[in-house]
This record gives C-alpha cells, structure tokens and sequence, in this order.
C-alpha cells in the first residue's frame, strides 16, 4: 500500500460542512492549504465557511450546494472536485440528521428520512467517489463519519443508531471487497462520542414535547477531536477510530457486559441526555434551517472535555508500540510466575 499525501497536496470534498464536526473538518483542512470542495444544503452556512477559508490564504476552496439525499447532487459534486482539481484525494461525509423519539413514536416516513440520510447518503457518497479515487496511484481515502451508536445503541434514537449500524457493517464490506480487487483506496470509519455541535439544536425531538434540546450522553468533546481523527485518517490507512475516551469505554463495556450499559440507560438514560436548553421549533429532517447563527461549529449547554487521552495516544504509532511492548512484558513476567 502506497502512503497517502500530506494534506497541503490533497484535493478534498466535505459533505455535511455547513455546521459542525464537518464545518471545523473544513477550516483544519484550509489551515493545512488543502484544495476544496466544501458542500451541505445550507446556503448562507456554506458562503461564510468559504469565506473563513479564504482569509486563511492558504488553500483554494469551492462551496456547492448538496443534498446527500440526491444522488444527481452527490455524483454531481465529485464530478466538480475532479474538473476542478483534477482529482479526488480525499472524501469527507459528516453529513447527517437525528430524531429524538421513542421508536414507537417514531413514523415510518421519519425512520425513512434518516435512513435515506445517513445510511444511504453515505453509501452515494461512496458510489460517487469511488471511480475517481480508484484513478489515483495511491488510492486516496474514502471516510465516513458514524458514531460511537455504530456499536452501542441509544434510548430514544432508535433511527439515528441503526443508520450508524448499517454504516459499521457497510464500510466492513466495501473494505474487504476492495481489498479482493488490491485497490489501495483507504477506508475508514470515524466513530465520535457526544461532540458539542449545533447537532441536536437542529434535529427534530419528540421527546418531552419537543421541549428541551436533547444529546448524546456525556462526556462531551469538542468538534475539533473529530476533525483531528478525521484529518489523522486522511494521511494514514486507519480502519476506524472512536473519537473521545468516553465513547472508547462505552463500545468497550458493550463487548463484555452490554447489560450493564442498559441498566445505566434504564435508570438515568433521559436526565443524562436533557440539557435544559429549549428547543426550536423548526427542524432539519428535510430542509436546512439556512441561519448564519446556527451555522458554526459549537452547539449550546453543553460543556466538552479539553482533551482525549485515547485520541492523542490512537494518532501516535509510537506510544500505541510502547503500550503494546509494556503489555507483552506484563503477560511474560505473569507467565514466569506462574510456571514458578
């Protein structure tokens, strides 16, 4: 396998980038004098983003208007990164919607929105992007953006965690299928904890009325931990990352005592995920809520961990080679006492 470019040389779309995890994703990425395509279906949060970037002076940026859920945009869009650039050397999909409801008040029609979103907008992304990464001497990087609910589903987001169900298996299959055709295209699935983000002031929430903003569960992280794992993935074949030591733990006890976690959910799981912040009434399940305020990348009432431990130590091969050798050393002294 080909190593992948350093960002400065990349030519990279981001969907979903108006607000956001893909919003900072793509001022990183401008910093780091990327070429970029930068799309999301919201207008006025598309312009300022562009702007912002341009007045870094580094990187040379193009804002489209799309729609994941229109696969005439989708293919559209990777048809303009590459008559622009030439290429596509990086593919970015944040993009994605929620619903707050308990699944039996949760329609058929809004399990079909969120699915043909999330899931499915990620599966066009990939069908679009594919062709033209393929074109690349190394590959180039294809990266989905799920979440820690890809292993561990939540109360009350029973449509939001299975679309980040289907997105774990989907990126397993497309792994292996191109590796049995030695394509070198890069894939990875990027599974953030609970990120501060205007996330969950747009989704759409039944619970308590629509009442109250609702989250994930703590702790939260800061949009900039995901940017960083996913800009780690783009100069590094990385098979998937959790984002956050929070979201680590929880797919960590849901492998060897999944009961205990419902339990937790069962007892507390509501007060954990009410912030007390009133909601909007609008949503955007279907249309985006096109508000330069709400475009930005940091949500409300929420208060995000300054540091992951397991991010820092995920994005450094050489302390991930010093825990393993401590880890070896500690089994061979136990192995040595024993047989004594």
């Amino acid at each position: 396998m080909s190593s992948l470019k350093p960002i400065a040389e990349q030519a990279i779309v981001v969907l979903g980038a108006s607000s956001g995890i893909g919003r900072e994703t793509a001022l990183q990425l401008g910093k780091q004098g990327a070429k970029l395509i930068v799309a999301a279906r919201s207008t006025k949060g598309i312009e300022t983003l562009v702007n912002e970037i341009k007045s870094f002076k580094r990187s040379e940026v193009e804002g489209v208007i799309c729609d994941v859920a229109d696969f005439d945009q989708v293919k559209a869009l990777a048809k303009k990164c590459f008559d622009k650039f030439g290429r596509i050397d990086t593919w970015v999909q944040p993009a994605g919607v929620t619903l707050f409801a308990k699944f039996e008040d949760t329609t058929e029609e809004e399990m079909r929105r969120v699915m043909d979103v999330n899931f499915l907008g990620q599966c066009r992304g990939a069908w679009a992007a594919l062709p033209y990464l393929k074109k690349n001497s190394n590959g180039g990087a294809l990266i989905h953006v799920g979440s820690v609910e890809s292993k561990r589903s939540i109360p009350n987001q029973s449509a939001y965690s299975s679309s980040k169900h289907a997105m774990d298996a989907f990126t397993e299959a497309l792994r292996v299928e191109l590796a049995q055709e030695k394509s070198n295209v890069s894939v990875t699935l990027v599974m953030p904890s609970n990120i501060d983000t205007p996330f969950y002031e747009k989704c759409r929430t039944k619970v308590d009325g629509g009442k109250y903003v609702y989250t994930g569960p703590s702790p939260t992280y800061k949009a900039s931990h995901v940017a960083g794992a996913i800009i780690h993935a783009a100069t590094n074949r990385v098979r998937r990352v959790t984002v956050g030591d929070g979201g680590a733990f929880l797919s960590l006890v849901q492998g060897v005592a999944p009961s205990t976690i419902d339990i937790a959910f069962t007892l507390g799981g509501d007060a954990l995920m009410r912030t007390g912040e009133l909601k909007r009434k609008d949503d955007n399940l279907y249309q985006a809520i096109d508000e330069v305020e709400i475009n930005r990348v940091k949500g409300v009432g929420m208060y995000p961990m300054p540091f992951s431990l397991y991010n820092w130590w995920f994005e450094r091969p050489i302390a991930q080679y010093v825990t393993y050798a401590l880890f070896v050393l500690l089994l061979s002294w136990v192995y040595m006492k024993l047989s004594n």
